[in-house]
């Protein structure tokens, strides 16, 4: 019942399973993963697709071309698919004052010459999602950063990016992932909403959509689900990655649901019955005292808690009595126009509404908001 098929359209990085589980206090506690193993292995666990930054592919051979052809191969094999691509602009020293923004006008070039290069490739391999998540492009001081100026480049990195894809004839479109801070300081586009703005700028807003990710909004101590809430509602989920994360602290990248479990069966909940038909990628990291067995355990543990929730959510909206409590707390009531087709703003005023009689009346949300535990906790259904 809880076994992941392609048709669920699960994804991983291969950063993910092949993260060596270095942290600022400790070098790697794992050997490296060679990318054609994570290939077979993803497929044997049901996952629909893989993703890569540019880098991960060498991550064992050196010699690019050699293991951009067996990774293609790994791919043909297992049939897996490639929807998203991404490349690296925060590992290598160069980047250490950002890749887009930073102040040396060669970095800028050069980091604009790595992504058009990954960008042939990921169009290659059928990738239609390139996400760009900007680690190194802020600041540790108000100083060092002319922000305005900073916001200016990203945008024309954006524009010169949107405008090659357009050129080349690629099916590819682009997804910013907001986050506050670490490893920067402070980071530009932190958030959902900063990032929303931001794209109404460009020259090609159409092409440029959202990748948000659990634990960022929540190290923002935002409420994820009302942020991907709002990226549907603006028609800019292009992507999504999942994880778990135990409030605003560090990012913690845990197996999704591993963090707020109540608000991972929300989003279950939102992604399924919202409208978003994307994959459903996990943006995790195997814990570092995990061995390389336990990386595959983590792995299969992403989908099948998805997939609980995913049922629970399922029989959440099937019952009854969870229908008469989305009644009697008037959420249905929320999507009717405030004024009626053909009502003006002066029908307003033959309304003989009593605000006393309604402001004695309750939303019973207490009693919803149990149903919803009780489903999650499976004493319900």
């Amino acid at each position: 019942m809880y076994e992941p098929t392609p048709d669920d359209r699960f994804t991983f990085g291969l950063w993910t399973v092949g993260w060596q589980a270095r942290d600022p206090f400790g070098d790697a506690a794992r050997a490296p993963l060679d990318p054609v193993k994570s290939v077979h292995k993803l497929a044997e666990l049901g996952a629909y697709g893989v993703t890569f930054h540019d880098d991960d592919l060498v991550a064992v051979d050196s010699d690019r071309d050699r293991a951009i052809a067996s990774f293609r191969k790994a791919v043909a094999e297992t049939g897996l698919k490639v929807p998203m691509a991404t490349t690296n602009l925060f590992t290598h020293p160069v980047f250490r004052d950002g890749a887009f923004t930073s102040n040396d006008r060669d970095v800028r070039r050069h980091a604009l010459r790595k992504v058009l290069r990954n960008l042939d490739l990921a169009a290659s391999l059928g990738a239609q999602t390139y996400v760009c998540w900007g680690g190194r492009e802020g600041a540790e001081s108000d100083a060092a950063k002319d922000v305005r100026a900073a916001l200016g480049r990203y945008k024309e990195a954006l524009d010169l990016l949107c405008s090659y894809v357009r050129e080349r004839g690629y099916d590819l479109r682009f997804a910013i992932e907001p986050k506050p801070n670490e490893p920067r300081g402070d980071i530009l586009l932190p958030t959902i909403g900063h990032a929303l703005a931001f794209i109404g700028e460009l020259e090609h807003p159409e092409m440029v959509g959202l990748n948000p990710e659990v634990g960022h909004e929540q190290m923002a101590g935002l409420n994820f689900v009302h942020g991907v809430a709002q990226s549907l509602w603006h028609g800019k989920l292009f992507h999504i990655d999942l994880n778990g994360q135990h409030g605003p602290r560090f990012d913690q990248d845990l197996v999704f649901g591993h963090g707020d479990v109540l608000s991972a069966f929300f989003l279950v909940d939102l992604l399924e019955h919202g409208g978003y038909d994307g994959p459903r990628h996990f943006d995790y990291k195997p814990a570092r005292t995990e061995d390389a067995a336990d990386v595959w355990v983590s792995a299969a543990a992403n989908m099948r808690t998805y997939l609980i929730l995913r049922e629970k959510a399922r029989r959440f909206r099937a019952d009854p009595e969870v229908r008469e409590a989305l009644r009697a707390s008037r959420v249905d009531e929320l999507a009717l126009p405030t004024l009626n087709r053909g009502e003006s703003l002066a029908d307003l005023w033959d309304d003989d509404f009593d605000p006393d009689a309604a402001a004695a009346r309750g939303y019973h949300f207490s009693h919803l908001n149990q149903l919803a535990l009780e489903h999650l906790l499976g004493v319900r259904g």
